[in-house]
C-alpha cells in the first residue's frame, strides 16, 4: 500500500509539464504554460522575404531591389528563444508531438492556404539516419488545419548535400545544383514549401525555381523559424 506522500510524488512526476519551462501545466493549458506562451515572438516582418521589420510590410527595401523567387513567407519568428529550443526538441530530441502545436500556431497566420504542401525533402541516407523528416510532420500538421494536401514525394533530393549555412553564396549554388528532381506529373497553380527553419533561403529558393519552371504560378514558404542574414 503506497503512502499519501508516495502517491503525491507519483502524481507530480506524471503530471503534464510545459515543454519549455518544465513546470506543471494547469487546467486549460496544453504543451506550453500561459507564461511561456506569452513569450512566443510575434514580431512584424516582411511577408515577401521574412526579414523582421518595424511594421508589417509586403516588401522591405531589400525585396524592392532583389526579391526572392517565392511570393509569400509565413513564419512564427526568428531562430531565437523560445522557438530555437522547441525546434531543437522537435528535430534532435525526437519530440514528434511538437509538430502538431507548432503547425497549429503557424496555420493561424496563413490567410491564403496553398492547396498543396510540399515538405523540403531529405536525402534517403539522412532520412534513414534521422528516421523521420521533420518538415513532413510539420506539413501534415498544417494541412490538417488548412485543409490542404500534403505530398512528401513530390520532389526528391538526389544528392546528400552539405549544410548550407557553412558555405559561401557561390558554394551554396554549386551545392544545390541538380540536387532535386520533380516527381509529380501535375501540380496546382499555388503550392507551398514547408521547412522547419529557413536559414540562408538557398534551399527553398532552389525548390521554388524548380516548381516555377514546371508551371506553378505562385509558391509560398511556411516555416517555424527564419534566420536573418548576417550583417
Amino acid at each position: 500500500m503506497l503512502s499519501p506522500s508516495s502517491l503525491r510524488s507519483i502524481f507530480q512526476w506524471t503530471k503534464p509539464q510545459c515543454q519549455l519551462c518544465h513546470l506543471p501545466l494547469h487546467r486549460g493549458e496544453a504543451i506550453w504554460c500561459r507564461h511561456c506562451l506569452s513569450h512566443f515572438p510575434q514580431p512584424p516582418y516582411c511577408t515577401r522575404c521574412g526579414s523582421t521589420t518595424l511594421t508589417p510590410v509586403s516588401r522591405c527595401g531589400r525585396c524592392l531591389s532583389k526579391p526572392p523567387p517565392w511570393q509569400h513567407i509565413y513564419r512564427l519568428g526568428e531562430y531565437d528563444f523560445p522557438l530555437r529550443q522547441l525546434v531543437h526538441q522537435f528535430k534532435f530530441r525526437r519530440k514528434f508531438w511538437l509538430a502538431e502545436p507548432l503547425g497549429q500556431q503557424l496555420a493561424r497566420q496563413i490567410t491564403n492556404p496553398a492547396p498543396l504542401l510540399i515538405p523540403v525533402p531529405l536525402h534517403p541516407q539522412r532520412r534513414l539516419w534521422r528516421s523521420f523528416n521533420q518538415s513532413t510532420l510539420l506539413a501534415r500538421a498544417i494541412a490538417d488545419i488548412t485543409g490542404s494536401q500534403c505530398q512528401p514525394d513530390t520532389i526528391r533530393r538526389t544528392r546528400n548535400t552539405k549544410v548550407q549555412r557553412q558555405l559561401s553564396r557561390q558554394e551554396r549554388k554549386r551545392n544545390l545544383r541538380r540536387a532535386f528532381i520533380l516527381k509529380a506529373k501535375a501540380l496546382p497553380d499555388h503550392v507551398a514549401i514547408v521547412d522547419d527553419v529557413v536559414t540562408t533561403g538557398s534551399t527553398v529558393a532552389e525548390l521554388t525555381r524548380l516548381l516555377l519552371r514546371h508551371g506553378v504560378k505562385q509558391v509560398d514558404i511556411y516555416c517555424i523559424c527564419y534566420t536573418p542574414p548576417a550583417k
